[in-house]
């Protein structure tokens, strides 16, 4: 094939058109460049030493967790304005020797009595000493407790759920702890 003849002003098409590619990426490249400069100085993300500029108020501390005791005597209220006094004699009979601690017991409530087909059942209740552990929800059916398919974890010794049903009549709900076995008192719920 023979070699194409270029006019005399195009000598070298393809570096022309690479030396124009060039140009124009420097140029956009600088324009991006600069408005990205001026965003972050009207963000206040320009750099600037913020240490400078803060103050007391703005530091953050964090105090290591510690676990706590509840009160040690009993709580008592007393009417407005009403102080405590010290009794004027000391008691003669010896203080009462403190009872067994009860065993664990999961408490449950709920907090509707009746509700609709379908309409949701707040379960809440108190699991002492049951921190971290998985409760299973159970229903009354056929003369025995079936799992229901809900389980709930205890928090800070409390947990809450909800379950829906839209078996009619009395339906009677406890909790289950999965590791130890240990049940709830049971509710009843009306749906209807």
């Amino acid at each position: 094939m023979p070699d194409r003849v270029l006019p005399d002003g195009e000598k070298h098409p393809v570096a022309a058109g690479l030396l124009a590619l060039v140009g124009v990426g420097l140029v956009v490249g600088l324009i991006v460049g600069l408005a990205a400069l001026a965003g972050t100085r009207m963000l206040g993300l320009d750099g600037e030493d913020a240490s400078a500029q803060s103050t007391s108020q703005e530091s953050l501390y964090l105090p290591r967790p510690e676990k706590t005791t509840g009160p040690s005597g009993p709580l008592i209220t007393l009417a407005p304005g009403a102080t405590e006094s010290p009794s004027e004699q000391p008691s003669k009979k010896p203080a009462a020797k403190p009872s067994k601690k009860p065993e664990k017991e999961i408490s449950l409530s709920a907090s509707q009595s009746s509700v609709a087909p379908m309409e949701q059942i707040d379960l809440t209740g108190v699991y002492p000493g049951g921190e971290g552990a998985i409760l299973q929800v159970q229903r009354f059916e056929g003369g025995s407790w079936q799992a229901f398919p809900v389980t709930v974890s205890v928090s800070d010794e409390t947990f809450a759920t909800y379950v829906q049903t839209s078996q009619g009549g009395v339906n009677r709900f406890r909790v289950a702890d999965t590791d130890s076995g240990l049940v709830s008192n049971d509710v009843r719920v009306t749906i209807g």
